[in-house]
């Protein structure tokens, strides 16, 4: 007997030791991943955590055999192989709001065996349960219609209707009470199972009512915030099943989306609640001025491109999803690499809310081998603007809108901005005239120092990469 507790004690100490170590892992992960030369290291340092924190947990709970998790790992590599190989980069935000989805699910799930297989449940357990359901209910569904508008499956633009609110708040209620007889009443009639049922239903609804009302604009901070949903879905999840590592995990995901979304919000000037609520974008700004007003733009060839950049000494590059959409990152990265042998100072502004999810620009230009030493943040350049010679705009708009120091009236006034319009000369590349994500016109286009290299970005680029061989 002694020697049955003595192994199950040392067993158990191996369990939590893996657990410990599994934490470390991700701890280290995250921190290699907020820079770009060890994100690959960063990434693959917290895969390899989970990959034993699963594999523990399995073989402990005596759950699967070796042959079912051999299994299991090859199919989950294949799949996350054709998944990093196979999607673009322009599909990656998709991406992204897919796994914050799976996430939810997959908590969703823990937490509805859990509440169905059990008995004479402690309050905190179920209330465990509750978060876990809730939360990953939310997620899951949120994070579908985060990937319709990104994939623009669904208009990236928001959804409102008269009396939202009230739905919202009526359907909040809903699930306090239901939480709350879940938890601690039991007065209704329903079983375990219709119970769940009903939570399930209103957190996918609450999802759904949660995303729709949020314009494209905003998709950086709901895949942030969605992010941290999921984080907070598996935390809840390891008080269900009192698991360690996926606290721990679920925590360190949770708290890390949370800091992410509040970098956004603060990028854009805008609070959390004024992002989720107030329905930006979804009519277009008439205090703006109007294309009218501001007289005409002026158009630029790529031969007369090209002899203003040949005399330039500083470039400063701005991308933009214009240029995720073009795959323009590589032909980007071989113009800069001509202007800098050409003598010229080459760098890149990097908005923290360009693209559409956070850091895209920065995951296409590490794909594209950009050093990092050039890329520059706007707080950065802003004060020496004055001294650019030529600011590439490649498919960015709001995050280079004037109107958001100069028109009070505008939906984007407050926003920091890279100010580019303070440059000598401003190339904006773009496709046409229409407008960004926040759906208002962009002054900069008539600016007097404003030029319009129209056309397909990565097209236009490939093009001046040529007259400078030439």
């Amino acid at each position: 007997m002694n020697i049955e507790i003595f192994q199950g004690l040392n067993l158990s100490l191996l369990v939590n030791l893996a657990y410990i170590l599994a934490s470390i892992m991700f701890i280290f992960g995250l921190k290699m991943l907020g820079s770009p030369e060890t994100a690959t290291k960063g990434n693959l340092t917290s895969a390899s955590g989970m990959l034993l924190a699963v594999i523990i947990t399995l073989l402990d709970q005596n759950i699967l055999s070796f042959q079912y998790i051999a299994i299991g790992i090859l199919i989950g590599s294949l799949i996350g192989y054709f998944a990093a190989t196979l999607v673009k980069m322009t599909s990656m935000p998709e991406m992204v709001a897919l796994f914050n989805g799976f996430g939810g699910i997959a908590s969703l799930l823990v937490g509805s065996s859990e509440f169905i297989s059990g008995s004479d449940m402690s309050s905190f357990l179920s209330f465990a349960i509750y978060l876990t359901v809730l939360i990953g209910g939310v997620t899951f569904t949120g994070s579908l219609i985060a990937y319709g508008k990104l994939s623009e499956t669904i208009s990236g633009k928001p959804y409102l209707y008269k009396g939202q609110q009230i739905v919202n708040s009526l359907l909040l209620l809903s699930l306090v009470l239901v939480g709350l007889e879940m938890i601690a009443l039991g007065l209704s009639n329903l079983s375990n199972v219709e119970l769940l049922i009903l939570i399930c239903s209103l957190a996918f609804i609450l999802g759904v009512l949660f995303v729709i009302p949020i314009g494209g604009a905003d998709m950086p901070v709901v895949i942030a915030l969605l992010n941290s949903f999921s984080g907070l879905a598996a935390c809840a999840a390891g008080f269900v099943i009192l698991n360690n590592v996926l606290i721990v995990s679920g925590a360190l995901v949770g708290a890390s989306g949370l800091i992410l979304t509040n970098i956004m919000c603060k990028a854009m000037n805008r609070s959390l609640a004024n992002v989720l609520f107030s329905g930006f974008g979804a009519v277009s700004d008439v205090s703006s001025s109007k294309s009218e007003d501001q007289g005409e733009v002026k158009p630029i060839n790529i031969q007369d491109a090209f002899l203003i950049l040949e005399a330039a000494s500083s470039v400063l590059i701005v991308p933009g999803y214009g240029m995720a959409v073009a795959q323009a990152q590589h032909s980007v990265r071989e113009l800069g690499e001509l202007l800098e042998k050409n003598g010229t100072e080459v760098q890149y502004a990097i908005h923290p809310v360009a693209g559409r999810m956070p850091g895209h620009m920065n995951v296409l230009l590490a794909e594209a081998n950009v050093s990092y030493d050039v890329l520059v943040e706007p707080e950065d350049v802003n004060p020496t603007m004055e001294t650019v010679d030529v600011c590439m705009v490649i498919g960015a708009n709001d995050v280079v809108n004037p109107d958001a120091k100069e028109n009070e009236g505008s939906p984007i006034y407050g926003m920091p901005i890279i100010e580019v319009d303070r440059a000598k000369t401003v190339f904006v590349l773009k496709r046409s005239m229409a407008s960004g994500f926040a759906g208002i016109q962009n002054p900069l286009f008539f600016k007097s120092n404003s030029r319009m290299l129209f056309g397909d970005a990565k097209d236009s680029v490939s093009n001046l990469v040529s007259e400078f061989k030439d």
